[in-house]
């Protein structure tokens, strides 16, 4: 019996002895744990610097689109309004519109006669609209790869730094010969901690991700029915100078 207290409170005060906050957890951590921690947070810290970014800047080019359609569809001349912009487009539809204007002008300077320049001429503006409206979204969508990878590996990256973490703990076991839980359950601790890392990683960026991807499909997809739009009115302007 005297020998069941005297276990009780030796274990006691060594499971006291050992900082059990968040900290302490990590300062007590092995250099492999503490790496997988810092790194965890380091991921953490640039999804959310990247959602921050993708969340206000989606809001802008949202408000530009809007702006620039209003000027488009007001009725006004689309040469002074392409004169306007043509320095500096200041989102990716007005750097459609400005495309596909500059080949426009460059072909009528030159002169389009006959059906087969037409045909052409209407080719040169699609492919220079399409070139244009990829190259924007690669620009819009950077970054995107990063908040997929994080919210796919951080889980498993987190679960490495709770395995070694479980094997160093029955390392520590098989050496101290002492099967106690004030043996074990610090590094257990430690190492839950950083599966703990991961999943404070990961799941924010797959939320994230699934909302920012349908967001960049829905203004990818407005982008794209401009182009179409666009690509009819120039057609029809082509064939009123056939006529």
């Amino acid at each position: 019996m005297e020998n069941q207290v005297v276990d009780a409170v030796t274990l006691g005060q060594s499971v006291m002895a050992h900082d059990m906050s968040l900290w302490g957890l990590f300062m007590q951590a092995g250099l492999v744990v503490k790496s997988v921690m810092i790194g965890l947070l380091l991921a953490s810290v640039w999804v959310w610097a990247i959602v921050i970014e993708k969340v206000l800047r989606l809001r802008k080019l949202r408000a530009q689109a809007h702006t620039f359609e209003e000027a488009f569809w007001s009725g006004g001349s689309l040469e002074d309004l392409y004169d306007r912009i043509a320095d500096q487009p200041r989102d990716p539809m007005s750097a459609i519109f400005v495309s596909a204007m500059r080949e426009w002008r460059r072909s009528n300077a030159k002169g389009v006669h006959g059906d087969t320049m037409r045909a052409r001429l209407q080719q040169r503006l699609e492919k220079s609209m399409e070139i244009t409206l990829g190259r924007e979204m690669d620009r819009v969508e950077r970054y995107m790869t990063f908040l997929a990878s994080v919210g796919s590996t951080a889980p498993f990256v987190g679960l490495f730094g709770t395995v070694w973490g479980i094997m160093v703990s029955f390392q520590s076991i098989a050496a101290s010969k002492n099967t106690s839980l004030a043996v074990v359950a610090p590094g257990i601790a430690e190492a839950l901690f950083a599966t703990a890392m991961g999943l404070v990683a990961a799941i924010p960026a797959v939320v994230a991700y699934n909302k920012i991807s349908s967001d960049l499909n829905r203004y990818s997809n407005r982008l794209e029915a401009f182009v179409d739009e666009f690509s009819s009115i120039l057609s029809r302007q082509l064939d009123d100078t056939r006529d």
